[in-house]
């Protein structure tokens, strides 16, 4: 997905970076960005809070999506997958949002439209998921980021 590869090159890592490298990578990134240390004029101060809000997000979407953070949460969501019924899905630029009856979400990437219309056409959408897609794409909980939001 670009906005995955996006975010790995602006902060300069890749999909084998560990949390505590790319922590270290984030900190350094934001020390070096931070608008207070740009203080001579307005323009370079605003260029400096955009690209440090940037960075913010990129750092805490790759967490959301490392290899940890899915290992640690892989008994809630295997729980989720094969207990929960799905309430709904929604399809946008090769994203996958799809909400179940215990109120998690998750979105998965580079879904291609052609799986897409695959679940949309399926007999049971949560048969087709388990088979197709639940293990197949990389994935991320959005529930706990619509609650802390």
């Amino acid at each position: 997905m670009k906005k995955i590869v996006d975010y790995r090159k602006l902060l300069g890592v890749t999909d084998a970076t560990e949390l505590q490298e790319l922590k270290l990578v984030y900190r350094n990134l934001m020390k070096a960005w931070h608008p207070d240390k740009f203080q001579d004029s307005a323009e370079t101060k605003l260029e400096a809070e955009e690209k440090s809000k940037t960075i913010i997000e990129a750092y805490h979407f790759l967490v959301s999506i490392a290899p940890e953070t899915r290992n640690q949460s892989f008994a809630d969501y295997t729980l989720t997958t094969t207990t929960a019924a799905i309430v709904d899905f929604e399809y946008k630029s090769q994203v996958l949002k799809v909400s179940f009856t215990d109120g998690n979400t998750y979105e998965y990437f580079d879904v291609p439209r052609a799986v897409y219309i695959k679940l949309v056409n399926a007999d049971s959408p949560g048969r087709f998921a388990r088979r197709h897609i639940y293990n197949e794409y990389v994935y991320r909980s959005i529930s706990k980021l619509v609650a802390s939001a």
